[in-house]
């Protein structure tokens, strides 16, 4: 899955305590089509021209949630992210009495959904950005808009801040399915590692139980006798059993009992 297969996220939440500002920002990004298309059909057969299509017929209509105060808004944040349906970003006012204002609130909902790309709305100098960002741990998802705000300045903002909000979740789906390809190899590679050492030691031990003569035994033409690594000389039987799981049990052969015990009867 790459980015593309991330459908974009229209959810905008409006965190201020002025209502006339929530009734601005829904008629900036909630634009009436129909009536921007009726105009416009009306104009076009008034001057006898061909009719245009409006600039909003082209916009994204965003889906807009109120918040009145910090707390309220908190609580949409919750209940959004609960249902699997997170905003995308928010416009939140930096003055909001009797409640917390815009940096504690933005501060509350990163809590919450650390993903949400926040817009901190003011007409004033309370804060400085060194101070916000010292007390907001994501600088990165924060932008400021000064009190009175363009149209268009809204407008930009809400595009691109949701179309940031998609590409990081194509990001971070992306690592999640890194994180879960390089977790499956590895554990057939353990599996793999594991077997190699289990034969490896069963190589070991066999190798251990093993043993075996080889290359040229200086043996006594006389006496039969082995002579070892050391220079001792050692009965045939003794060396090799010393060397080898063998085993010996002493008997005659007839030649040697008839040479060396002639009146020794085999076949009693």
């Amino acid at each position: 899955m790459n980015n593309s297969d991330i459908g974009k996220n229209p959810r905008i939440l409006v965190i201020d305590d002025n209502r006339a500002i929530h009734d601005d920002f829904c008629k900036i990004l909630r634009p009436d089509q129909s009536e921007a298309g009726s105009l416009a059909d009306e104009a076009a057969s008034l001057f006898q021209t061909p009719a245009k299509a409006a600039g909003s017929r082209n916009r994204i209509s965003f889906e807009i949630d109120s918040a009145y105060q910090g707390q309220e808004g908190l609580g949409l944040v919750e209940q959004a992210v609960q249902q699997g349906r997170p905003h995308a970003m928010a416009f939140v006012d930096v003055r909001m009495p009797p409640g917390w204002d815009g940096v504690e609130t933005t501060f509350q909902l990163w809590k919450v959904c650390p993903d949400l790309q926040v817009v901190i709305c003011t007409a004033y100098s309370d804060y400085s950005w060194d101070d916000m960002t010292s007390r907001l741990s994501n600088p990165d998802q924060l932008l400021i808009l000064k009190k009175p705000f363009e149209t268009m300045e809204v407008v930009q903002l809400a595009h691109a801040l949701t179309e940031k909000w998609r590409l990081h979740q194509g990001m971070k789906l992306k690592m999640d399915q890194l994180e879960k390809l390089v977790q499956e190899r590895t554990s057939v590679l353990q599996e793999t590692n594991a077997k190699l050492e289990a034969t490896n030691k069963n190589l070991k031990e066999a190798m251990t139980t093993v043993r075996t003569l080889e290359g040229l035994l200086p043996i006594c033409a006389h006496c039969k006798k082995i002579r070892d690594d050391k220079g001792g000389w050692n009965q045939i039987e003794m060396y090799i059993r010393e060397r080898t799981h063998a085993q010996f049990s002493h008997g005659i052969c007839p030649a040697c009992a008839k040479e060396f015990y002639p009146n020794f009867n085999l076949s009693r």
